[in-house]
């Protein structure tokens, strides 16, 4: 049951805080000390929280076979003596503010949710190989998440910045992905940036920052190094977005206390020099920084270090096999000599929605284009990334920014899919019958067309 607010939340609520809700996308504009900013997230997205935890309490269950409770018990055990006392206020503030509109939740669920990641798909394959090492599981056992590019000087319509993403993942968790938080810190730099309902980090991740900095990336499929004593890769990220006003000061904050979980490939922009960088993070190898003020960087789940893709990861031939992600990664070369020098924010939407399938020629969405249709994918051809047919499991937004925007802390989003193609969750249990286990979890993504955001 909810409870009346004090008369400070009450201040917190109407006067440093705003909720938007825009073609699917949720809006939230934070402020304040970490406690304040923190209550107004969870007081505006409290019945958006309970249902991404509903939902992902099931996922983490389906997936490990244990309640969400042994992770919580896990996050607090590994990872609550790392987070500062600012974001554990924040998230403190998150769970009271929920609280306060009836979502019974707490700070420890809070962390565990936040350590999502961390846990469940990098931590829990180590328990599981200690547990049954008969049965060995590998790191990261759903991967392929997001396709991203990031382009500048002469690639560009103008020089500026032009940054793109979309977003992979299993549908029962990205459709709780529609979540773009605006927050004004006491300290550090204001963050925009796509996130989850009470998470404190992006994790999609896109996100720009007050110092001008754009920040992207797509995972590294198959990644297996991960070390539990160190510090998690939600907090990291966080601090490195709030607290960096450099691309160097960001990779310092990321790679130290890596534990490899969550490890990908980050495309970084400084939208004040024009400069863009890549940067792949793994638990022992790390790639150099590649810097460049004219041409581009693309991901596609493959690590493009040749140290980091043959000695931690499962599958170092992703490189060149087009029946998998090296599809996604020749079709992006394609495109960019196609478009080399002509790319703005809107060729940045036709590129991130794209349906061609290298594997195939011809166009076709499926588990191999850049926007990823795995849940309209046979399974006939290729590999489908692991998956079995028609996997619920694919794109589910496309965000752009260039500097323009950035300078505005804004982006051009589209949520549902980056091609603006609808998902009928009914429709598609209909069809597809061997995912009744999504019954009463799955939800509908309508068509939806592009927005925008900023000041």
């Amino acid at each position: 049951m909810s409870r009346p607010l004090t008369d400070d939340e009450s201040i917190w609520i109407r006067n440093h805080s705003r909720l938007q809700r825009q073609d699917g996308w949720i809006h939230l504009k934070t402020s304040g000390e970490p406690f304040e900013r923190g209550f107004q997230h969870g007081y505006h997205l409290a019945h958006e929280l309970q249902a991404a935890l509903r939902s992902n309490r099931y996922w983490a269950r389906w997936l490990t076979a244990q309640d969400f409770d042994y992770f919580i018990d896990a996050a607090r055990r590994l990872y609550f003596h790392f987070i500062d006392d600012e974001l554990k206020a924040e998230m403190e503030g998150i769970a009271q503010g929920a609280q306060a509109q009836g979502v019974e939740t707490s700070f420890d669920e809070i962390l565990a949710w936040n350590s999502f990641v961390d846990l469940v798909y990098s931590w829990w394959p180590t328990q599981k190989n200690k547990q049954h090492p008969e049965r060995p599981a590998r790191h990261r056992e759903v991967g392929h998440r997001c396709s991203a590019f990031i382009a500048t000087g002469d690639a560009t319509s103008d020089g500026s910045i032009v940054m793109a993403h979309n977003t992979w993942d299993a549908f029962l968790q990205a459709q709780h992905f529609n979540v773009i938080i605006d927050l004004q810190p006491v300290q550090g730099q204001r963050i925009v940036m796509q996130t989850a309902p009470g998470w404190i980090a992006s994790m999609m991740d896109f996100t720009i920052n007050g110092a001008g900095l754009m920040i992207t990336e797509t995972t590294i499929d198959g990644y297996s190094g991960f070390d539990e004593t160190q510090i998690p890769e939600f907090y990291r990220s966080r601090r490195a977005c709030q607290y960096s006003t450099t691309i160097d000061e960001w990779v310092d904050t990321m790679t130290s206390g890596r534990n490899g979980g969550y490890a990908n490939s980050w495309l970084l922009g400084d939208s004040r020099t024009g400069e863009i960088a890549r940067y792949e993070l793994g638990l022992t190898c790390q790639s150099p920084v590649e810097r460049t003020k004219n041409g581009f960087f693309c991901g596609q789940n493959i690590a493009s270090d040749l140290r980091l893709r043959v000695l931690e990861t499962s599958d170092p031939g992703a490189w060149s096999d087009i029946a998998g992600s090296g599809a996604r990664r020749v079709r992006w070369k394609k495109l960019m000599r196609e478009n080399y020098g002509k790319i703005d924010a809107s060729i940045a939407k036709q590129m991130i929605a794209d349906h061609y399938d290298e594997y195939l020629g011809e166009i076709r969405a499926s588990s191999r284009s850049l926007c990823g249709h795995i849940d309209e994918d046979n399974a006939h051809v290729g590999n489908a990334h692991g998956h079995p047919p028609f996997y619920p499991w694919g794109a589910v937004d496309g965000k752009v920014a260039d500097t323009r925007s950035a300078e505005r802390m804004g982006l051009h989003g589209r949520w549902g899919r980056a091609c603006g193609e609808r998902f009928d969750a009914d429709q598609y249990l209909e069809m597809h019958p061997q995912y009744d286990w999504l019954e009463g979890y799955l939800i509908s993504r309508p068509s939806q067309p592009w927005s925008t955001f900023g000041d």
